[in-house]
């Protein structure tokens, strides 16, 4: 009877030991589906490796990016890396036996850092150069009021020239600077007639033919901004047409239900990633501030610049901005 008592009381020890073991392992599953998903939501890439270099813990952003691995020398602590266009901040910490090893994604950090140094150089560039190119332009005024007639088209180039000059300072300082808009009530008329005064300073060789279709109406913007951004749509529209084979070309400006169109026949835009990085550009001319520029100067209006489907071109709304 003592055994049968023993034995009996030896079973439900022997259970209670069984379904202990089972919540054991129920809340270790827990542990480690709450530990995973804490991983996976942080916003670094992380793994962990076993004292063997065996990866036993890792979060989905490490997955996307494992081929990073064999660039880390897990020796140096802090490190940078360059890997598929992105730059990683890498760190590396030692736990017990496990090595553990971070990439955080510094991209857009570098390219903050990158863009504030070319400002400041390229404004410094721009105050240095505004003041001679400022006597060089009165001088070409000058002469010509003095060449012969004959060479006055020799003349007119070289103001053509200058004035692209005294366009990219004045760009380039007002990036540096930072887009600050003044608001008034204008005609498009006076917006018109600076785009068509813009497009008799700039040098061509091509035959260029520029349509503007804009209504009699009045719209509160800022008139000195809103004529840089269509002049740099304007001129990024010559120089597609200049790189295209065609011996010609058409610009077209068409106001419609509160935006502006541009539109032309030059060359497609090779690569529209960079259509807005300052600094960059696939054209044969330009300083890549144009369109950057341009996009601020949007902004600031509560507005954005979209590309055209299915043909060469740009729709700019202006937002708050009354039409």
């Amino acid at each position: 009877m003592q055994n049968e008592d023993e034995k009996k009381e030896y079973l439900e020890t022997l259970k209670e030991l069984i379904d202990h073991s089972y919540k054991l392992e129920s809340e270790f599953k827990e542990l480690k589906n709450i530990t995973s998903n804490v991983i996976d939501i942080l916003p670094d890439a992380l793994w962990v490796f076993d004292k063997n270099g065996e990866v036993f813990i890792q979060n989905n952003k490490a997955k996307i990016i494992t081929p990073l691995i064999t660039k880390i020398n897990s020796n140096i602590p802090t490190s940078e890396i360059e890997f598929e266009g992105k730059i990683y901040l890498i760190k590396n910490t030692h736990a017990q036996n496990n090595l553990i090893i971070s990439a955080t994604d510094i991209t857009e950090q570098k390219r903050s850092e990158r863009l504030t140094s070319m400002g400041k150089i390229a404004a410094h560039l721009a105050h240095e150069i505004r003041n001679p190119i400022g006597a060089i332009s009165l001088l070409t005024s000058t002469l010509m009021n003095r060449v012969q007639t004959t060479n006055k088209p020799i003349v007119l180039e070289i103001k053509k020239s200058i004035y692209r000059v005294e366009r990219i300072i004045k760009s380039t300082l007002l990036f540096s600077k930072g887009v600050q808009i003044n608001k008034e009530l204008f005609e498009l008329e006076k917006l018109e007639e600076t785009i068509e005064d813009a497009f008799e300073h700039y040098s061509m060789s091509k035959d260029i033919e520029l349509i503007i279709n804009f209504e009699e109406d009045k719209i509160e913007a800022d008139f000195d901004l809103l004529s840089i951004v269509m002049q740099n749509f304007l001129y990024n529209a010559i120089d597609a047409i200049e790189e295209d084979e065609n011996e010609d070309g058409t610009i077209t400006f068409r106001y419609e239900k509160g935006t502006i169109i541009v539109k032309d026949s030059g060359i497609p835009i090779k690569d529209e990633s960079i259509l807005y990085e300052p600094f960059k550009t696939t054209k044969l001319k330009g300083s890549g501030l144009g369109l950057a520029l341009s996009l601020e100067i949007i902004k600031a209006h509560d507005g954005k610049i979209e590309l055209l489907t299915g043909e060469k071109g740009f729709k700019i709304w202006l937002g708050n901005s009354k039409f």
